[in-house]
């Protein structure tokens, strides 16, 4: 079975947040597929059949520098063969989607977790949210609430890094990297605020 995993924070107080974009990604797929999550305290996981194979969609229910134990201990993977993690990046301009596979943390602890338990050489969606203002605290800009500008960038952003999972799952992360990591351009803003939510 493979993994798909999501990262983000539990709790109400950070549904929104940038932080919890990964989050967003594994929840708009669930809706896609059709499938219902379910918790034993150290992940929610919803299952799946995609390409002919089965896929569990994952969110870790420890905070997000405890992603690689949340994993480790939840009993409702048993025989996973394999990771995709779909991440918030902050070195990318909010809106952009890029495949990777393997490589460094970039400073993400959740990344740096699974990582340490799991080993780097996982395929990864990373949903950029783009970088606080000069000045700014990273934690807070994380932590925080896009603004309608940003909203609406990255709602955009969950459905495109949803389509790249689907296309690693598919055709694998070689062909996911080729179509998905053409630079792509921010999405306009909207003439009227955004009211809806990631």
């Amino acid at each position: 079975m493979l993994a798909v995993v999501g990262l983000g924070n539990p709790g109400p107080q950070y549904v929104n947040t940038r932080h919890n974009v990964g989050f967003a990604v594994v929840q708009r797929l669930a809706a896609r597929w059709g499938a219902s999550f379910v918790s034993d305290g150290c992940a929610s996981v919803a299952r799946a059949h995609v390409a002919g194979h089965p896929v569990a969609l994952v969110q870790p229910q420890l905070l997000m520098n405890l992603s690689g134990p949340a994993l480790a201990r939840t009993t409702l993977l048993p025989g996973m063969e394999g990771l995709v993690v779909v991440h918030d990046d902050l070195d990318l301009d909010c809106g952009r989607i890029q495949v990777k596979c393997g490589g460094g943390a970039a400073g993400h602890r959740g990344v740096l977790s699974i990582a340490q338990v799991f080993g780097a050489d996982f395929p990864r969606v990373r949903v950029g949210i783009g970088k606080p203002p000069l000045g700014g605290d990273v934690v807070d800009f994380v932590l925080d609430e896009p603004d309608p500008t940003d909203l609406a960038a990255l709602g955009t952003a969950v459905a495109t890094a949803a389509d790249a999972i689907e296309c690693v799952l598919r055709d694998g992360v070689q062909i996911a990297m080729n179509v998905f990591n053409a630079r792509q351009r921010r999405p306009e803003a909207a003439p009227t605020p955004v009211t809806g939510r990631i």
